[in-house]
């Protein structure tokens, strides 16, 4: 886990609060699809306990998977960004609790408050950068040849 992504690293207490009165608490059973890539992407977690593996489709294969994360994380990105489509597949490896948001309310809280939008879209910005590193790293794992994967 990333410090730097969690909700309470990357939000002053002031905007986590605001979030939090949107927040629905949510259960998934081990094994749960939560999204699939390429589906629309109209919420968004924040896991409280368990574990959630994020996905790439490999055509021919099976999903691989990228990430997991786990208590304070945040589960989507791709709701921030038209055309809110999923790139990436996420299901749950334990049980998971979790805070689910409403994307659309967010996204009009942070239009009405753009200091509340822009600590959300630094916030979801650095979500998505660790998430492009993660996967670089991983599909470099998994498909490249050895040695390829160092950065020059």
């Amino acid at each position: 886990m990333t410090s730097a992504t969690t909700m309470k690293a990357a939000l002053p207490a002031e905007h986590r609060e605001r979030l939090m009165c949107l927040a629905r608490e949510v259960s998934f059973a081990a094994g749960t699809r939560l999204f699939e890539e390429g589906r629309r992407a109209d919420r968004f977690w924040i896991v409280r306990t368990g574990t959630v593996a994020l996905d790439l489709h490999v055509p021919g294969r099976r999903p691989a998977v990228i990430e997991t994360l786990g208590r304070g994380e945040l589960i989507g990105w791709s709701w921030h960004f038209p055309p809110c489509i999923w790139h990436l597949g996420a299901e749950t490896t334990s049980p998971v609790r979790a805070w689910e948001f409403d994307a659309e309310a967010v996204r009009t809280m942070c239009a009405d408050d753009p200091a509340f939008g822009r600590d959300i879209a630094v916030w979801v910005g650095r979500t998505v950068a660790q998430r492009l590193h993660a996967s670089r790293v991983r599909l470099l794992d998994l498909y490249a040849p050895y040695g390829s994967g160092g950065l020059a």
